[in-house]
């Protein structure tokens, strides 16, 4: 029959008690083991046939069910059957005096987690049901990990509705499911690594790696061991052999961030990787292939560099199958509110305050800014006047600039080489002295006017032609 069973731990009290329906044709061993899972914190009910296990189902939703084979009017195979059939959630462990292999392998075909052949002992019993609720558990956690992953689609965090940014989302929708190289144009701080995150999510290749490279933070000594590995004793220091991120990033995706700053050796390499889809380890000649999207951003000029024989054109050309140009926020200023919430929202002041209010004042002074350093600038800006404004309202005087910003200079000569056009230096030069006027005077146009010695019609006129103006809101 049933043997003893060892000291039981305290019950675990609770609603969040796990239930366990116990159907069995013998009232001692329905009672029994009823008395020992109580006693290890399990809700438990009982059925002595079919009839009344199919009540219990429909009134009680138990976690668990454990099922004899054998009651007066059903065989516990079949309400395996239907239990798969109408509650699939309920988990089912068969207990039965009449074991054998071809039940054993049915129950198991038919979803049941475990299978116990009387006599049993109890601590057995209790360790099979353990063993359910802890791989539910983790099946549970893994369920969630993919819903995560699966929702959270790192293009959400792409702020802004502008013309400019719908075009981005357009390109992004039609190219992400190809496997077609795409090359990242835009300045620093525009947003080009959340751009490689969207196309990497949505392709098929998401569910692989991505791999990221900052080609500006190495060293070309190390550029070429972290991108295609080495082996053991290759250099001093290469005390065992590593993978490089081009073999990491196998079956999915790297993303090469500032391929501009890369040497033209290296750029050879890669170039081969691109053609051939394959390279070779630091101190290595045994080729390696690799199944691989590369997605590549630079902040340079690409054009120019290889104009300037610092880029090789034939890599150029590899890269650039699709280019997407990032606008700087000076061009989508339509944008600012929304990413002002989305900073807000995500830089609480502490986890129990509601995202911090800004007033229109502030908010004219945002507009009234070039933003240089572009949606990364305007982040740190808005997370200290968080801070500042200690859980209150954003104020003009909660908004403070980095120095970089405030004393951004024209480079005419690089301009020059760049081969900007005067009017369009002229103009650079205009709109900063304007958003400069507006930042030293906390956006109080008259006062801004009158220290550039311009009328405040003219001043104005100016700010609009400039696109600086914040639009108007309805008429």
């Amino acid at each position: 029959m049933v043997a003893s069973v060892t000291a039981r731990p305290k019950p675990r009290q609770g609603s969040g008690a796990k239930r366990i329906l116990v159907a069995d044709d013998d009232s001692a061993i329905r009672d029994l083991i009823q008395a020992i899972l109580s006693q290890d914190g399990y809700e438990v009910s009982q059925a002595a046939n079919g009839e009344q296990v199919e009540k219990r189902l429909a009134e009680e939703s138990p976690d668990l069910m454990l099922i004899d084979v054998r009651l007066p009017d059903a065989n516990g195979l079949d309400l395996l059957r239907q239990l798969n059939e109408s509650h699939p959630h309920v988990g089912a462990i068969l207990m039965t005096a009449y074991g054998s292999a071809n039940t054993a392998i049915q129950a198991m075909q038919l979803g049941a987690f475990d299978y116990v052949t009387k006599p049993f002992e109890l601590d057995d019993v209790l360790m099979a049901i353990r063993r359910y609720f802890e791989h539910r558990e983790l099946m549970s956690e893994v369920e969630a990990l993919r819903t995560t992953i699966v929702t959270s689609d790192p293009s959400e965090k792409i702020i802004g509705n502008s013309g400019r940014m719908q075009e981005i989302y357009k390109t992004i929708g039609r190219v992400a499911g190809s496997d077609a190289t795409v090359l990242i144009w835009g300045e620093t701080g525009t947003g080009k690594e959340l751009v490689a995150n969207a196309l990497h999510f949505n392709s098929g290749r998401r569910h692989g790696p991505l791999i990221k490279v900052n080609c500006a933070a190495l060293p070309e000594s190390l550029l070429e061991s972290e991108l295609f590995g080495h082996e053991k004793g290759s250099f001093t220091g290469a005390l065992m052999q590593r993978k490089g991120r081009f073999e990491l990033a196998n079956h999915g995706t790297i993303f090469l961030d500032e391929i501009g700053e890369m040497t033209l050796a290296t750029q050879r390499k890669l170039l081969r990787v691109l053609q051939e889809r394959d390279f070779e380890r630091v101190g290595s000649s045994t080729p390696i292939k690799v199944d691989v999207r590369v997605v590549a951003a630079t902040n340079r000029d690409l054009r120019q560099e290889v104009q300037e024989q610092r880029f090789r054109e034939d890599l150029y050309y590899r890269l650039n199958v699709i280019s997407l140009e990032l606008p700087p926020l000076r061009e989508r200023k339509d944008d600012i509110p929304a990413l002002v919430a989305h900073f807000c929202e995500k830089h609480r002041f502490s986890p129990e305050s509601p995202p911090a209010h800004i007033s229109e004042e502030a908010m004219e002074r945002l507009f009234a800014h070039d933003w240089p350093g572009n949606v990364r600038e305007l982040e740190n800006v808005v997370e200290r006047a968080v801070v500042t404004a200690q859980d209150g309202p954003i104020t003009p005087g909660h908004l403070t600039f980095s120095p970089a910003g405030e004393k951004r200079v024209v480079d005419v000569v690089q301009r020059i080489q760049n081969r900007v056009p005067f009017r369009d230096m002229v103009a650079e030069v205009e709109r900063h002295a304007l958003q400069q006027g507006l930042d030293v005077t906390g956006g109080d146009h008259r006062r801004a006017a009158e220290l550039l010695d311009l009328s405040i019609q003219e001043f104005e006129q100016k700010l609009l032609e400039q696109g600086i103006a914040k639009p108007s809101a309805a008429p």
